[in-house]
């Protein structure tokens, strides 16, 4: 299978050291840890709940098919990627490229966000490290994600780091650790393929552990004069941490050679660990052997993203109060209230699984298409998803695809599971967003760099309309729905074309918020066009 390469000092993640404590206090403490994690098991066992809804896989068994009129598309409209004007990967190095050594200098990152936001993050941090001429430690990944990931992980978490200051800790199981790097990525090959570039290194050295550090909160879309401005700090510390990973570098305007440092850190050098990749290979493999072409649906239905988008459009009054609830109760979503029609009118909306469903019918495909689901808990479960599968009844999920004892690896850890998905996703023939988010423009970004796959974005704002006359009977499933759909779409499948910069009227720092990410669309810079090939890694 042809594919590319796919936090300071916290309490829970630094070295720590056996401190002599008398007996009394040992058995204080012991006693202490053993109350407070059963307090915990109790606390969440009440909270554990049956879900009724019968799994996601028996949909397409058990769900009616919609009646709708068959349209005949043409194979290759449905199926042929866009034509790609012999363009070709280009990520090596100018001539006047130079590494980064940085021996004596470390940057040490905490890495933020979900699995596309960290490996976006990771590669910009590389390329800072570059610019400063610095040694990049390990990235440490996101531990607000992994609270996520199991029930109790967390309180793994926390044994891990009391346990360490236990002189008797031998007595408990610290076997079960907290995610690390190596967990999600090939910790060696991104050592190894970045070795030509920046140094990288496992972790600090021991004599520089207990040295202070420059804390720093990076400007987010910086550019290359900001970064060499905050090369000054070496002149007083050795070590610096930076607090965040995402957007840390500008979209546009960097020097080639950065942007392409970007693309071999992203694309060769970001791979899976190899229990991921080898499972995500078998997938793909087993995808195939079913009939051959199959569709990638990112279906972003999720509760914590409907929630925090505030659309309601579909949800019942129990649903739509309970993600408003949802919303008012998470401290770091800013916005509380939300006028749902207006963020659906405004295209600011997942599409739902039934405008999913009417969206790929419009476009020719067929009812026995395979359609890979690449989500999590869809919400509302069945009842919602089976406006879907009335109309394409060959939904496929990992749980259908892959062994209990293959997945049983990677149940309960939220960022593993999506890297499945994005695998299958990028190898798939045809990729559909429901929504514009992190894994839907990383993963168009990586298709676009392998040779311009092919990628439906659904113009959102522009299907409302065409929804709404569905919904009041002026317009009917058939011939006029599908052409307005086709025309719509016809240049929204994954074709070469630049990167976008920013809209038009919008000033000062807020503009770089409206630029299209690099990850998403890297051409010109790793996507050249000229004659020779010799470019080509």
């Amino acid at each position: 299978m042809s594919r590319g390469s796919y936090i300071s000092s916290s309490p829970f993640t630094g070295r720590f050291h056996a401190r002599k404590l008398s007996p009394s206090v040992i058995t204080f403490y012991i006693m202490f840890i053993f109350a407070f994690s059963i307090f915990v098991f109790f606390f969440y066992m009440r909270n554990i709940s049956v879900d009724e809804d019968p799994p996601y896989p028996l949909l397409s068994q058990q769900s009616k098919p919609h009646q709708v009129p068959e349209l005949h598309v043409h194979y290759k409209q449905l199926w042929e990627s866009p034509f790609n004007h012999s363009l070709h990967q280009c990520v090596k190095p100018t001539t006047k490229y130079k590494a980064a050594h940085g021996f004596d200098r470390y940057l040490t990152v905490r890495s933020n966000g979900g699995l596309n936001q960290m490996r976006t993050g990771i590669s910009d941090m590389v390329a800072v490290a570059h610019i400063m001429n610095a040694t990049l430690v390990i990235p440490q990944l996101d531990k607000r994600s992994f609270w996520k990931d199991s029930r109790y992980y967390w309180l793994y978490c926390i044994f891990k780091y009391v346990l360490y200051l236990n002189p008797f800790s031998i007595f408990f199981p610290i076997g079960y650790v907290c995610s690390v790097f190596s967990d999600i990525f090939d910790e060696l090959h991104f050592i190894e393929s970045m070795k030509g570039d920046v140094r990288i290194v496992k972790e600090l050295p021991k004599n520089l552990e207990g040295v202070p550090r420059a804390r720093k909160h990076f400007t987010s879309w910086s550019g290359v004069g900001y970064y060499e401005e905050m090369s000054r700090l070496w002149n007083d510390y050795q070590v610096i941490h930076v607090a965040k990973s995402d957007s840390r570098l500008a979209n546009n305007d960097l020097p080639l050679d950065i942007q392409r440092l970007r693309c071999r850190a992203m694309y060769h050098a970001l791979r899976f660990s190899p229990p991921i990749e080898n499972l995500g290979k078998r997938l793909v493999d087993r995808l195939r052997s079913r009939g051959g072409r199959y569709i990638a649906l990112h279906l972003r239905y999720e509760k914590d993203m409907l929630s925090f988008t505030g659309c309601a459009y579909g949800l019942t009054d129990a649903e739509s109060e309970e993600l408003r609830i949802l919303r008012e109760n998470t401290n770091y979503w800013k916005v509380k209230k939300i006028n749902s029609t207006e963020q659906r009118i405004g295209g600011f909306c997942p599409l739902t699984p039934k405008e999913v469903g009417i969206f790929l019918h419009a476009l020719g495909y067929p009812p026995s298409t395979p359609i890979y689901i690449a989500a999590g808990e869809i919400y509302g479960g069945n009842a919602h998803l089976s406006e879907l599968s009335s109309r394409f009844p060959n939904l496929i999920f990992k749980e259908s695809l892959a062994t209990p004892e293959e997945l049983k690896a990677f149940a309960n850890h939220a960022s593993q599971t999506a890297a499945l998905d994005y695998i299958i996703c990028v190898e798939s023939d045809v990729f559909v967003p429901s929504y514009s988010g992190n894994m839907a423009r990383a993963v168009e970004g990586h298709r676009r760099f392998l040779g311009h796959r092919k990628t439906i974005n659904p113009d959102r704002k522009g299907l409302v309309g065409i929804f709404d006359m569905l919904g009041t009977g002026e317009l009917e499933e058939g011939k006029e729905l599908s052409h307005m759909v086709q025309r719509m779409h016809k240049n929204r499948q994954g074709a070469p074309r630049k990167r976008h910069g920013s809209l038009p009227g919008i000033k000062g720092r807020a503009r770089f918020r409206t630029e299209e990410s690099f990850y998403e669309n890297p051409y010109p810079e790793c996507i050249c066009g000229s004659r020779s090939k010799l470019e080509i890694t």
